[in-house]
């Protein structure tokens, strides 16, 4: 149950580690006709995990997106997203999740990062600083400890979580094959990965609560840590229409299995034309 905000934020960028040399994700001026959001977006994703005979949702993610503008930015997108058990829940393990950043409306690069961690005991704090020529100021606080700065090493197709989310709802997957390793990379705490994701195709799929949509499927194997053991794999379902949003993903964990399904969403710039039924 542990770090399943994350979940849902990684979860339609996929992830392991990626060979170096490989092409960078394709960064691009991306025209406002051509984007699957628009400002106003709003996104709550109900997450289930079952172990055994237990099987109830345990609280959610709530994704919210407006155009912002400042004097250090100008006009940019401001997303945050928020997770938190149900009180029931908070009992055993409390979540309180925060994760912001800020991106330009042009080509989804980002200005700002920033995530505020409370899961259990446990607590973690960021801010990163996204710099012209792709380096990152990165503060780091893990618990009480002091505050640690760090300069990251990235490149043009380094992002965070956040802005990563909605980038990857505005790539082209027409002529991406089945099954193939894809390049991707983002920074996180101290730390740049480069890794990947793929797509496996189109399907038919039931979501809980919403309908039977035309949807891409995706699938990912995870990084070994403190959720996974490094055997599983992320499978996620993502509207066939342009508005790209993730509907459902479901992975195993250490301990039972996570589910993640999209329960209410408000204010998309397209008809949500891949529901079936």
């Amino acid at each position: 149950m542990q770090r399943y905000l994350a979940l849902i934020i990684i979860s339609f960028i996929t992830f392991h580690s990626y060979s170096q040399g490989k092409e960078c994700l394709p960064v691009r001026d991306i025209p406002n006709s051509q984007k699957a959001y628009k400002s106003g977006e709003k996104l709550v994703y109900i997450i289930n995990y079952e172990w055994g005979m237990v099987k109830t949702d345990v609280g959610e993610a709530e994704a919210m997106l407006r155009m912002d503008r400042n004097e250090r930015y100008g006009e940019h997108f401001h997303a945050v997203v928020k997770g938190t058990t149900y009180k029931f829940y908070d009992i055993f393990f409390k979540v309180r999740d925060l994760f912001e950043s800020r991106f330009n409306t042009v080509n989804g690069r980002p200005f700002y990062f920033h995530r505020d961690i409370a899961e259990g005991r446990y607590r973690m704090k960021n801010t990163h600083h996204y710099n012209k020529n792709y380096t990152i100021n990165a503060t780091v606080q893990r618990k009480s400890d002091p505050a640690r700065d760090t300069l990251l090493k990235g490149t043009v197709c380094t992002f965070d979580l956040v802005s990563l989310f909605y980038f990857a709802r505005n790539l082209d997957f027409s002529e991406v094959p089945a099954g193939v390793p894809q390049p991707i990379s983002f920074a996180i705490d101290d730390e740049v990965f480069n890794l990947y994701y793929k797509f496996l195709g189109r399907e038919n799929k039931r979501i809980p609560g919403l309908g039977h949509f035309k949807t891409m499927k995706f699938a990912a194997k995870v990084v070994a840590g403190e959720v996974f053991s490094g055997k599983e794999e992320i499978i996620l379902w993502v509207s066939d229409d342009a508005n790209m949003v993730p509907l459902l993903f479901e992975t195993p964990i250490m301990v039972g299995k996570v589910t993640g399904r999209l329960s209410l969403f408000d204010n998309l710039k397209y008809p949500l034309s891949s529901k079936l039924k």
